[in-house]
């Protein structure tokens, strides 16, 4: 592997993944009497709310940066995917809202779609916690239509690329057993 996927590739993704968290603190931080009234408006008692919005901007500052630089990642994902699950449930509740059918705009629409993509979030962060094989990029732009075996645990993430068994000197599979691959690979 190269140091593009080792370090740029891995680095975007996870930059990608977090840039939002940071603004969002920055906007409460500016705005604190609006992040303030929001964070009252949902059912917790008014005066647990600036705790809250203390506790959201510690959340929002420190876990993207851990995540970012690798520094106890796993569980800084965990959080921030715990935080946009506690967000999602109290501040886009779309169902409490009539309009979810009415034509034009829509209060509940507006919030379905904010609480949809906070648990799009989710998914990514919990790639985060629970890893996933790192794969070249040239085999991912090689083979842009296969498939991840996600349900399966430490599964090659393309078996049909999966390197030729090694040979001794007469040239023959020093492996003997495995199931054979479309290419000729062993797979252990």
């Amino acid at each position: 592997m190269t140091w593009l996927d080792v370090v740029l590739i891995p680095l975007l993704i996870r930059i990608c993944l977090v840039v939002l968290f940071p603004f969002s603190a920055l906007d409460k931080i500016l705005d604190w009497n609006g992040a303030l009234k929001q964070a009252k408006s949902s059912f917790v008692p008014a005066s647990m709310a600036p705790v809250m919005l203390l506790l959201a901007i510690v959340v929002e500052l420190v876990t993207p940066v851990c995540i970012v630089i690798g520094w106890h990642d796993r569980l800084a994902a965990l959080v921030l995917a715990g935080f946009c699950v506690v967000s999602a449930l109290l501040y886009h509740n779309f169902w409490r809202y009539p309009d979810f059918w009415a034509k034009g705009d829509s209060k509940a629409r507006s919030h379905f779609w904010d609480f949809l993509k906070n648990f799009g979030l989710v998914g990514g962060l919990l790639l985060v916690t629970f890893g996933t094989s790192l794969v070249p990029a040239d085999q991912v732009t090689t083979h842009l239509l296969s498939s991840t075996p996600i349900y399966t645990r430490n599964a090659p993430l393309m078996p049909a690329i999966t390197p030729t068994p090694a040979r001794d000197a007469s040239g023959s599979n020093t492996h003997s057993s495995g199931a054979q691959h479309e290419n000729g690979g062993v797979q252990q």
